[in-house]
């Protein structure tokens, strides 16, 4: 993720609905149906590390902080005392009993954090985000299957801090996507057998639009991140033949993508033409695009759901000021129904939550409702709508 550039800092604060199907269009069904957890940005360094268990060393390169505390009691003056130290499973509040409730066959999020010991602080950058590796069980405490790795927070702590993320995440018995030690190793999708009901690879880049630094390119001398070098037709080629070079019949396929500006709804028309030819030429049956710190409009396009961005679904920003208007504190837990056999979207479910004191509750009635009006409004251009179930479950139709 970028930031916004804080000129001083007086911007921060003192203190189950069914498918809706198209008009004649009849149920298709033949597989079993797979329902994915897709999460937004996960950003467990900085702040959140140091109400965990075992904190980093608090020193930041920020320009205008130079303690992860620091964004403790902003979060604090903003919304009352965290406990510290929580347990690991605390972050995750009320998301943790909706997991439950759903069961979904497979949870992925975009982890945007480096996750070692190391103080080797790339130059250059703003903002830097790093957890403790004894932290790592706050991720496996939800349950994640596979982390996405191609982001602009990865190399925070250099190669050597990537190394010590991608060992830590291998241990806790993550799979990761999108970053590696070598080109082709960072190319090969995280591949994830649901018992009856196929596979699903995921498939992750990253653009320099998020704010990724050209150099942490993986290449064959070494390890980073995957790089997209345009959003051009050689680059869906390429894109393409590793997927047929892997897909087999009842995979499902997941692009996960971290690319665009932080804030603003608008979808920049080469990430429509990308997401489409993904779909057309590399048999891509998702999209999970992320670096907008808030949810971006969503479309359904030849059956297939793209999410032009997730928004971030935990983050340290409480007490932040500047861009109010985008309500980045109210998040959204993506859950799309496919059917296996074809990758065709069957149903598309949301859940609304708000984060306060580095911690997931679910979203009031209001809340949920004021989600749900933009969500359609940006979807509206897309081909879909949103509508609100009484439990407060958001419902795309399309």
């Amino acid at each position: 993720m970028q930031y916004p550039s804080l000129a001083a800092l007086g911007l921060w604060a003192a203190s189950g609905c069914p498918v809706t199907q198209r008009p004649g269009q009849t149920s298709t069904a033949q597989g079993e149906p797979l329902t994915l957890f897709l999460g937004g940005d996960v950003m467990t360094g900085r702040g959140i590390d140091q109400v965990l268990p075992h904190p980093s060393k608090p020193h930041l390169h920020e320009p205008y902080v130079q303690s992860a505390l620091d964004y403790v009691r902003l979060a604090e003056a903003a919304n009352g005392p965290i406990p510290r130290p929580v347990d690991f499973s605390y972050i995750w509040g009320d998301a943790l009993e909706e997991l439950r409730r759903t069961a979904p066959d497979l949870r992925l999020v975009n982890l945007e954090t480096s996750i070692t010991t190391s103080d080797d602080w790339a130059s250059g950058k703003g903002i830097h985000y790093r957890m403790n590796p004894a932290n790592v069980l706050c991720i496996t405490a939800a349950r994640i299957d596979c982390c996405v790795l191609a982001n602009n927070h990865v190399l925070d702590l250099g190669r050597a801090g990537l190394a010590q993320t991608l060992q830590t995440l291998r241990k806790a018995k993550l799979k990761t996507a999108g970053a590696a030690g070598d080109l082709a190793s960072a190319q090969n999708p995280a591949v994830m057998e649901i018992p009856g009901k196929g596979r699903v690879l995921v498939f992750a880049f990253g653009a320099t639009t998020s704010g990724i630094p050209e150099d942490w390119a993986a290449n064959d001398d070494h390890g980073g991140v995957v790089l997209l070098p345009d959003l051009g037709e050689e680059t869906v080629s390429r894109i393409a033949r590793r997927v047929a070079a892997l897909k087999r019949p009842r995979d499902v396929v997941v692009a996960s993508i971290h690319w665009g500006d932080n804030w603003g709804y608008e979808v920049p028309r080469d990430h429509r033409d990308f997401a489409h030819n993904l779909i057309d030429q590399a048999a891509v049956d998702i999209l999970h695009g992320h670096s907008s710190h808030h949810p971006k409009g969503i479309e359904v396009y030849k059956g297939k759901p793209i999410l032009y961005g997730c928004g971030d679904f935990l983050n340290d920003y409480e007490g932040i000021g500047g861009y109010e208007e985008f309500r980045s504190h109210l998040v959204l837990m993506y859950l799309p129904t496919i059917e296996s056999s074809s990758g065709n979207l069957l149903r598309f479910h949301m859940k609304p939550f708000e984060i306060k004191r580095f911690r997931l509750h679910r979203a009031s009635t209001q809340d949920a409702e004021w989600s749900r009006g933009v969500l359609d409004r940006e979807s509206a251009a897309l081909g879909a709508q949103v509508s609100l179930g009484a439990d407060n479950t958001l419902a795309l139709k399309w």
